[in-house]
C-alpha cells in the first residue's frame, strides 16, 4: 500500500508521520510499535536504514546537503512513526519505506513486521 504525503518546499523543515493505530488494533488484540526503521526506495531496491543527520538523494545514497533531502530526526511512539525532513531538490520525488516491528501478540506470541511506502514530492512554493 503506497501513501502520499503533501508536497514539501525545499526551504521547509517538516514532520511527516504515519499513524499505525488502526493497524495495531489487530482485531481486538492490540499490539504496539516496538521498533521503526525508515529506508528510501529506488525502483524496487530499498536503501539501508536512514540515519538522522544525514542527507540522501532520491535513491537513498548519502550526498552533500545541496543535493538531497536531510533526515533531521526519526521519532516514534507506540502508535506512530515520524520523519523530520528538511531540504530536498525541487521537482524530485522521494519514496520512503516505513517498516515497523510490533510487540508480541498475546494470541500468537509473535511480533508483526510490516511496512508502507510513502511518496513525497519536493516543489518550490510561490
Amino acid at each position: 500500500m503506497a501513501l502520499q504525503w503533501p508536497n514539501k518546499d525545499p526551504d521547509e523543515r517538516l514532520d511527516f508521520t504515519i499513524d499505525w493505530s488502526r493497524f495495531l488494533d489487530n482485531f481486538g488484540n492490540p499490539v504496539t510499535i516496538a521498533s521503526v526503521q525508515w529506508k528510501m526506495i529506488s525502483g524496487t531496491t530499498e536503501s539501508s536504514a536512514l540515519s538522522a543527520g544525514n542527507t540522501f538523494d532520491e535513491t537513498g545514497a548519502v550526498v552533500a546537503t545541496a543535493l538531497g533531502i536531510t533526515v533531521e530526526n526519526i521519532v516514534n511512539t507506540t502508535t506512530t512513526a515520524t520523519l523530520v525532513l528538511s531540504g530536498g531538490v525541487a521537482n524530485k520525488e522521494y519514496r520512503f519505506v516505513c517498516e515497523i516491528t510490533t510487540t508480541s501478540s498475546s494470541q500468537t506470541n509473535a511480533a508483526i513486521v510490516t511496512k508502507r511506502v510513502v511518496h513525497l514530492s519536493v516543489k518550490e512554493r510561490v
